[in-house]
């Protein structure tokens, strides 16, 4: 390729490790030696579009020109049509949701070269509960890589931090009622300079050396998504209006060609992408132009690309501020369709090598576009030259240009709480809930409890608790940071007894099993669990069954409860609580005592305890006394029921753990993350 560019020498790339002589540049002062991106508004003669109709018709089709025969590649005229082949069906799960899954072949048509096969491969789930058809996110990537890092993580339990808290992005979309499709880069086009004769190029090339403007791996992998949309968009069970497509680091590279060269993509969500990606070509800011025209990467561009890096050449020497486009511009080309790019911090191991600011100004910048279309941007008013990008874990995504920066590694895991909404908000999605028995683990789908979760494992991980509570917004309003009036009297009542609080409003059974699963009591061991929960289950009439089977199913879930807290906390007396009546819907009181003797009947009066209080709270028909609930609800306590809570759990506390100590040791309380904001 040199020698047909009448390159004689490159210049070399920069190294990530900053103690290395040639190491990047991370000074900020020096990182825009080329400071002006180019104008996605302004012509090639120099006139400013100011219409839609002028962006579609002649400003968009030169973007498109320059990023083809400079940067990405054409596809070629000759690319073969593939056939799609389902290989096998069946019915699976995803975490604990059925799922529909198919297995497919995509052959590509090999008469050019019968030596060569090209087979995409590609996995397709979608709910097990869907009523017709479902958003679809496709991946860059394949289920066996995903196990394989699943067991790699596994064995490396320090590369957890890295991830976050949350469920896998594969569970919260089928949760939320989306399907998603794995599609395998590599079955597409290898990620390494000799396989460019192999693969779709080598394909198309009959296995012969690329020619300057001919394709890299970012659009032949974007040309194989669009080969795999043409299926989806066929399959019955997918809502052709809602595909999008997903990719993390090179494959976040790949997303974003892939959303701007095909139209047909409703949606992206763009992973820690870097110089190729989000970052602008003309930063020098950890990764430079110069690392994608050497042997590293120089596979994922056309071949003109190499000019760029050029120190010798016929043409003299050439650099990233001779690009007529850049990463604004690709960012540019997906509006006004909405598009979300997501970086974590170099904390935990996102490295300033993607240059996370320069992303950011792109994303400013290429907001103009989308203002022109009709969509909203970040809605940041200043210039991309002066932008600076938002605190980690700040989201701005009110409009179609979506960032947020989350806390985690070289990874979007953290990002998916916040895209999935943002995305049915988008496209006008809501998707069928999900009824599952009371005794199977459900995260919640909502952010603020997935940041609740991480703040209570992370409570957790403080130790010096011997009395722990769990259970719904009635435990934990009691010990919340959010209702001080509520917890000044919690610590009025377990102060110098180590109790921490580990409930959360609005759970089910399902919810405090995932919750249990996924950590809050692991290595906490406790002398004392106090369990309150169910209410929100008894209230749910979307529960298939009459009364009488939803007591069935709510006992299963609370003993499913007391199990997993026997094996967590082995040590442990439990202390289960009677449901607490309520007035917000007097009919539920039936299926409340059917529950409430239930749980009398499992108790063993020794390691798990039964204690019912609610002959103080409501006479016999389940009418609250004066003053015992929320006027407003009819379901949350007041101060003075928690205080007669606190007198009936105190001679049992105090048999089990003495007299309270003049100091407590539990973590401090915590409260609704969204209170916080």
């Amino acid at each position: 390729m040199m020698d047909q560019l009448g390159i004689k020498s490159l210049r070399p790339g920069v190294n990530g490790n900053e103690k290395a002589p040639d190491h990047a540049n991370y000074d900020e002062s020096k990182a825009n030696p080329y400071p002006d991106l180019p104008d996605a508004l302004i012509l090639k003669n120099g006139q400013r579009i100011t219409t839609v109709e002028q962006w579609w018709q002649e400003r968009r089709p030169e973007i498109v020109e320059d990023f083809e025969r400079e940067v990405v590649g054409r596809i070629p005229a000759n690319v073969p049509k593939v056939t799609w082949t389902v290989t096998s069906t069946s019915n699976s799960k995803v975490g604990v949701f059925p799922v529909f899954e198919k297995r497919l072949i995509g052959h590509v048509d090999n008469t050019l070269c019968p030596s060569m096969n090209v087979d995409i491969q590609m996995t397709l789930m979608t709910p097990g509960n869907a009523q017709g058809p479902v958003p679809v996110m496709m991946m860059f990537g394949s289920q066996e890589f995903l196990k394989r890092m699943a067991e790699y993580i596994e064995k490396h339990p320090e590369l957890k931090g890295m991830l976050g808290t949350d469920p896998p992005s594969t569970e919260q979309l089928i949760a939320n009622g989306w399907g998603y499709a794995f599609i395998d880069p590599g079955s597409i086009q290898p990620d390494n300079g000799a396989g460019l004769t192999r693969g779709i190029i080598g394909l198309t090339n009959k296995g012969q050396p690329r020619k300057p403007e001919d394709w890299g791996a970012l659009r032949a992998w974007a040309w194989g998504a669009s080969r795999g949309f043409d299926y989806l968009e066929a399959d019955k069970a997918v809502d052709a209006k809602r595909i999008g497509i997903e990719g993390i680091s090179r494959f976040g590279k790949a997303a974003l060609v892939t959303m701007a060269f095909d139209t047909r993509f409703a949606i992206v969500l763009v992973g820690s992408s870097g110089d190729g990606g989000a970052k602008p070509h003309r930063r020098d800011f950890g990764e430079k132009l110069e690392n994608l025209t050497n042997s590293g990467g120089y596979h994922w561009m056309a071949g003109n690309f190499l000019k760029y890096g050029a120190a010798e050449a016929s043409f003299g020497s050439m650099n990233a501020g001779d690009l007529p486009v850049d990463s604004n511009e690709l960012i540019a080309l997906c509006a006004p369709r909405p598009t979300f790019i997501s970086y974590g911090v170099p904390e935990k191991g996102d490295a300033n090598w993607l240059d996370h600011q320069g992303s950011y100004m792109a994303t400013v910048a290429a907001g103009s576009v989308f203002r022109l279309l009709g969509a909203k941007d970040l809605g940041v008013t200043e210039d991309y030259h002066v932008a600076k990008k938002p605190p980690v874990n700040i989201a701005l995504i009110d409009g179609q240009l979506a960032w947020r920066q989350h806390d985690g590694g070289h990874t979007d895991g953290p990002n998916w709480k916040y895209f999935i909404p943002w995305a049915n908000r988008l496209l006008n999605y809501r998707a069928v809930a999900w009824q599952l028995p009371a005794d199977q683990p459900v995260f919640r789908i909502d952010p603020n409890s997935l940041l609740a979760h991480a703040q209570l494992l992370a409570k957790a991980k403080l130790g010096g608790i011997d009395l722990y509570f769990e259970g719904d917004s009635i435990t934990r309003r009691w010990g919340a940071t959010d209702y001080p009036e509520l917890l000044a009297n919690w610590k009025q009542n377990f102060s110098g007894w180590n109790a921490a609080d580990f409930g959360w409003g609005a759970d089910q059974t399902q919810n405090i099993l995932w919750r249990l699963e996924n950590g809050e009591l692991d290595g906490v061991n406790p002398k004392v669990v106090v369990l309150l929960a169910g209410t929100n289950n008894a209230g749910n009439m979307a529960v298939p069954g009459d009364s009488n089977a939803r007591v069935d199913d709510v006992t299963q879930g609370l003993e499913a409860i007391v199990r997993l807290i026997q094996t967590k906390a082995p040590a442990a007396t439990i202390v289960v609580m009677g449901i607490f009546p309520r007035n917000d819907n007097v009919n539920l009181m039936h299926a409340i005592d059917g529950i409430n003797a239930n749980l009398s009947s499992f108790a063993d009066g020794t390691k798990v305890r039964y204690l019912n209080i609610n002959d103080k709270l409501a006479d016999r028909d389940g009418r609250l006394f004066d003053g015992m609930m929320s006027a407003r609800d009819k379901l949350h306590p007041t101060v003075k029921a928690y205080q007669i809570w606190a007198d009936a759990l105190r001679p049992v506390l105090t048999e089990l753990l003495g007299s309270p100590a003049s100091v407590d040791h539990a973590p401090p309380p915590t409260g609704d993350p969204s209170a916080s904001h």
